[in-house]
């Protein structure tokens, strides 16, 4: 899947997630990361793996039990 692909699939995620959905910036396992809270909630972390400038893996977590720790704070996985 080429990076504009992933880039519109993401686009719109975001745009469907609208206005209860915020991203904020983190690290998870050591990559960069991000947690989607949706109406102040954890509902999504996702998980980057970048060489050079471009994402070669992502990976997301929505098991609830998984997802715990991220809603008792910002720690990471």
């Amino acid at each position: 899947m080429g990076g504009e692909r992933i880039a519109r699939a993401y686009a719109e995620i975001a745009r469907v997630a609208g206005h209860r959905t915020t991203f904020l910036e983190c690290t998870v396992n050591g990559r960069p990361g991000l947690v989607a809270e949706q109406d102040g909630a954890v509902a999504t972390v996702f998980a980057f793996e970048v060489a050079g400038d471009r994402i070669r893996h992502i990976w997301a977590v929505r098991n609830p039990e998984k997802l715990r720790p991220w809603r008792l704070g910002p720690n990471q996985l």
